[in-house]
């Protein structure tokens, strides 16, 4: 049958076969990679609706790759009709590449479909940790899929792993920072001082915000006001680094004043605080609770208030503390007291006032 479809065209075409046959593998190319195509969305809307995780994700994985070694096998036969020598080598090496994209996507859409199906059903998964083994995985299978492409394509693999060995130290002079920047983030990845969300701060640096992405060489951190901090991972083996996302509670620490003329009713404001704090709701009682006279400033007679809340979150901390300053402002003014305030008392000598007297 191929005889005769070649006897025919050469029949009709002359010396112009090759054109013929470059068309037909086009349109044949076309045509499978649009059945292809078809049956993969077709298998892909049938798998999504499935509990399993895996199925639809590998289907998603190979579409793209899958179209693209259709191409290449078409452009292999293209060579093969233009009588390219060493055609089984670029299919090989197509085939290589493929199948480590393939497995890349794979692993990416894994690592989504965790975190949000953990995100669905209330589970918390260590978003650093997931990220690291990804990165790993991704690396493993690039570094991989380059030693089988250039075994495929004949290089020696054996001599570049000796060379290096050999180069390794030459390397690794050249590419200092780049190496310390890459034990940086495996030191985070491993002692986990902070993660993925977490609000850090450095009193060493400039440097406070949220933690958005911790990569092999940077870390991007957030800042407050919505900039991005690419900081190389090398910086935190030499900084000091707060994570107040990891405390347990937060504090409330202020110091009120009241007048020197309300010194009789200090005490009992200062006993009716403490209690105030004892049976507040979002107060943690097992922790340091002190309320006493601190010291006779210049203007006020001073006590302080050192306490902790049971929540952690900023804008709820907040609101606490404005709950209980507002209480403390009401103890204080139901015992007829007032909040102190700077004032400056002009003593006059006696015999200036009977001067202004007799005038």
């Amino acid at each position: 049958m191929v005889e005769w479809l070649d006897a025919y065209i050469k029949n009709y075409t002359g010396e112009y076969t090759w054109v013929v046959y470059i068309f037909l593998i086009v349109f044949a190319t076309l045509v499978v990679d649009f059945v292809v195509k078809i049956i993969l969305n077709v298998v892909h809307s049938r798998l999504a609706k499935t509990a399993t995780l895996w199925d639809d994700v590998l289907v998603y994985a190979i579409r793209s790759p899958l179209s693209v070694f259709i191409w290449i096998l078409g452009a292999t036969l293209i060579l093969e009709v233009m009588e390219v020598e060493k055609i089984a080598v670029y299919r090989e090496l197509g085939l290589v590449v493929v199948i480590s994209w393939a497995l890349v996507r794979f692993i990416k859409q894994i690592e989504l479909r965790i975190l949000k199906n953990s995100e669905k059903v209330g589970e918390k998964i260590d978003r650093t940790t997931a990220d690291a083994i990804v990165q790993l995985l991704r690396l493993s299978i690039i570094i991989t899929g380059s030693l089988v492409g250039l075994q495929t394509m004949g290089v020696n693999i054996s001599a570049i792993l000796a060379f290096g060995g050999i180069g390794g130290i030459a390397i690794g002079f050249a590419a200092k920072d780049l190496l310390s920047n890459f034990f940086g983030g495996l030191m985070i990845y491993l002692d986990r001082p902070f993660a993925i969300g977490d609000w850090v701060r450095s009193p060493d640096r400039d440097i406070e915000g949220t933690v958005e992405k911790i990569g092999w060489r940077t870390t991007i951190i957030r800042t407050f006001d919505k900039r991005p901090l690419y900081i190389p991972n090398s910086v935190f083996a030499t900084i000091a680094v707060e994570n107040p996302s990891r405390m347990s509670h937060r504090r409330i620490y202020e110091t009120i004043g009241v007048r020197y003329d309300d010194a009789a009713k200090l005490d009992v404001i200062i006993s009716d605080v403490k209690q105030m704090l004892r049976n507040h709701p979002d107060i943690a009682q097992n922790q340091t609770m002190i309320v006493n006279f601190n010291s006779f400033a210049p203007s006020s007679l001073d006590f302080f208030v050192y306490t902790f809340t049971k929540t952690t979150d900023w804008i709820k901390y907040h609101e606490i503390k404005q709950d209980v300053l507002f209480k403390i402002n009401t103890i204080i003014e139901n015992h007829g007291a007032e909040i102190a305030y700077p004032t400056s008392t002009v003593h006059l000598p006696e015999a200036v006032l009977a001067g202004a007297d007799n005038k």
